[in-house]
């Protein structure tokens, strides 16, 4: 039977959170912290479950970039990629690297946007990226998700897709929120909060 490991991408192969940090990345802190402070009431509302998750990304996503041109955004994901690799976790990579050489299918699942998940893994083509998708109309971001938030069930879903008969393979899942619920009760085996330090903060 085909073995597959999925892996949770933010917190999970990283030590934060990525979309606030390619946000300050490309627009800086003060403009990130602005756009926090306005936002705050949705955070809030977000935090408690009275507003939800991919809505509140989505209208913090378009405050930034809706009109970016998909060249521009692509070059900012790439940047911002090449200049965070400190944000990966090194457990994590050899997991990763350790699954490849013994043949191992892997799929990176993640909330977080596909353009700037996937340059992490540009060294290694074999890592199937499925993610957040930016809507694109006439070559510019509209500020809305092309599809679903890529979060919770959604991720099953989209393994689903990617994988097809869920009786051909044997599916261990990695994750480390409630965001990755649904994805590690879908596993045959289960890895929570994998790759953390001695005495990192849980």
């Amino acid at each position: 039977m085909k073995k597959v490991y999925a892996f949770d991408f933010d917190g999970t192969l990283t030590t934060c959170d990525t979309l606030i940090a390619f946000i300050r990345h490309a627009k800086g802190t003060a403009a990130l912290l602005w756009a926090l402070l306005l936002h705050s009431p949705l955070l809030i509302a977000m935090k408690l479950h009275l507003y939800d998750n991919g809505r509140t990304k989505e209208r913090l996503l378009s405050w930034f970039f809706k009109g970016t041109s998909i060249q521009e955004f692509e070059t900012l994901c790439l940047q911002f990629a090449a200049d965070s690799r400190h944000l990966l976790r090194p457990e994590g990579l050899a997991a990763i690297e350790k699954a490849l050489a013994e043949g191992v299918r892997v799929v990176v699942v993640s909330a977080s946007v596909e353009n700037w998940v996937r340059p992490f893994f540009s060294d290694k083509p074999e890592v199937e990226i499925t993610g957040t998708r930016m809507e694109v109309v006439d070559g510019r971001l509209t500020g809305r998700f092309d599809g679903r938030n890529c979060y919770g069930q959604e991720k099953v879903n989209r393994l689903n897709s990617l994988l097809g008969n869920r009786t051909d393979f044997f599916l261990e899942a990695f994750g480390d929120s409630s965001g990755d619920k649904e994805l590690l009760a879908y596993a045959d085996k289960q890895h929570y909060k994998p790759f953390r330090s001695k005495g990192e903060k849980e």
